[in-house]
């Protein structure tokens, strides 16, 4: 039997992670999935079980590399691409997490970081590409310096770890225990200088963060060192190591400056890559937030990102707390059943809005039925809102950008669903492309980055062996979208007004 050469990926995501092999050909194999636990013991509050991430990813890399035994694939190197901005704290002599993780969808700080914003926001917009936000690694670890008294006394003795997952699997992966982060979740976290690779220290010293906890700043295909095969089974080099989203850009092929990416999970997250140059206008919206799209040889290219925070998990939330639809798929199979009519309107905001501006007090809506409104316009309208919150993205990702949008590339749970991708088409007026086997891209994305000189001699090398599926051209003419896009997103900037209008009334 011949042998293949390939790459070990690791994707370890928010609710589940996962491990497979990557061939030199593009082939994906030995893929195993791990279900996370994920809680939110009170309002704003959103926890992981740090060891539970470890051990599952070790479970699954353990499985990935016993079917490339199998099916001789020949392992040169390990790549991992992880959720960002979840702050993890551990012990550095007994390897233990000290706290639960705190994913980065836990708001719990919001109102100390709001104190901040109106004095940092102008200084970190330009730089690091985004405001001081809702949620912070760096504040939650200081407060549970200040608060919590096994890590108080952990840093007291020298012995605390802090990163979030990627450093997290590093240090428990890799020979010799490195703290190490990336570019591409550094500038998630909101303290991480884009054009420059550096932390913002200005504001981290002005946060009053202990600076000698921070995890050395690596390009995020770099040498990482050797694999333990005690923990691991194998001994090979980690050569990449970048946020799940940023893995899923180059796994989808969105390599070129102008390419964009949706990609649908328990958001949806809309990238545009804009090449080596950082974003003409930082700043413009609020929930535009400038990137590094991925850092190789001591050089960073760039990406705007927006994103709707609550799209597939509120589809699972109509499935399985209202019993509307048996599934998703049964939600796009009655949208493509729907009539013509625009009566029916929905709002994913589980969690607030992101666009024009961030205003989590906005929850989700439904509204323009009567007694005429079927199940099926429903489910249209459902699919519907989460296409305008796309195009609403894409529109401000190119806007702050100041690069014109020339494909976009999707993929996801939900790109599967083609009403949902002609609705894309539709009101993007950009076709939409989708690629075979799209729910291993963050998977591809990472073995691409981690194997390029080993498998591939460049980026351009290994998408070109990703496969296309279908094409969705843009059907509705100009004038009749933007009536709809205008009559959605006046809805949408109603219920900003009235939310803010409550608030202060409560004040």
């Amino acid at each position: 039997m011949s042998i293949r050469r390939g790459i070990i990926a690791i994707d370890e995501g928010t609710t589940g992670t996962r491990a497979a092999w990557v061939a030199a050909d593009g082939t994906v194999g030995g893929l195993h999935y791990e279900r996370l636990a994920v809680s939110s013991p009170r309002p704003r509050v959103v926890e992981q079980d740090a060891a539970e991430i470890l051990t599952k990813t070790t479970d699954a890399v353990h499985h990935a590399v016993a079917d490339a035994a199998r099916e001789g694939v020949a392992i040169v190197g390990l790549a991992i691409a992880t959720q960002r901005a979840t702050t993890v704290l551990w012990d550095t002599v007994s390897g233990e997490p000290l706290m639960p993780a705190i994913v980065w969808q836990d708001t719990r700080h919001a109102e100390d970081l709001a104190t901040l914003a109106p004095e940092w926001d102008a200084w970190l917009v330009p730089r690091v590409g985004r405001p001081v936000g809702v949620r912070s690694p760096y504040v939650t670890a200081l407060r549970l310096i200040e608060t919590d008294e096994r890590v108080r006394e952990a840093h007291r003795a020298g012995r605390l770890g802090f990163g979030t997952v990627e450093s997290w699997l590093l240090w428990n992966y890799v020979q010799g225990r490195p703290l190490a982060t990336t570019a591409t979740t550094a500038t998630s976290c909101g303290a991480y200088i884009i054009g420059e690779h550096r932390y913002a220290t200005e504001y981290l010293d002005a946060l009053g963060f202990p600076t000698e906890l921070l995890p050395a700043l690596r390009d995020d295909q770099d040498a990482f060192g050797m694999s333990d095969p005690a923990v691991l089974g194998i001994e090979v080099p980690v050569t990449a190591v970048l946020g799940d989203q940023h893995a899923g850009l180059l796994g989808l092929g969105a390599v070129t400056a102008g390419d964009a990416m949706c990609v649908h999970g328990t958001g949806s997250f809309v990238d545009l890559n804009i090449g080596g140059a950082t974003p003409a206008r930082p700043g413009l919206y609020e929930g535009a937030l400038s990137l590094v799209a991925w850092r190789a040889q001591q050089r960073s290219l760039f990406t705007v990102e927006t994103f709707t925070a609550a799209t597939g998990s509120a589809l699972d939330w109509l499935c399985g707390s209202l019993g509307w639809f048996d599934d998703a798929k049964a939600i796009s199979a009655a949208a493509a059943e729907a009539s013509g009519r625009r009566q029916v309107q929905f709002l994913p905001a589980m969690t607030g809005v992101r666009m024009p501006v961030v205003e989590p007090r906005v929850k989700s809506m439904l509204t323009g039925f009567d007694f005429s409104t079927t199940k099926a316009d429903v489910a249209a309208a459902v699919l519907e809102g989460i296409a305008h919150s796309v195009a609403w993205s894409l529109e401000a990702d190119a806007e702050v950008a100041g690069v014109d949008v020339t494909s976009m590339l999707v993929g996801g749970g939900l790109s599967q669903s083609d009403p949902l991708l002609q609705m894309q088409a539709d009101l993007t007026q950009v076709p939409q492309r989708r690629l075979r086997k799209t729910e291993v891209a963050s998977l591809r994305g990472a073995a691409f980055l981690g194997g390029v000189g080993s498998l591939w001699p460049d980026l351009e090398h290994a998408v070109a062996l990703l496969e296309e599926e279908a094409v969705f051209e843009p059907r509705l003419a100009r004038a009749e979208r933007d009536e709809q896009v205008h009559a959605w997103r006046a809805r949408v900037e109603l219920e900003v007004r009235l939310a803010r209008a409550g608030q202060e009334l409560r004040d």
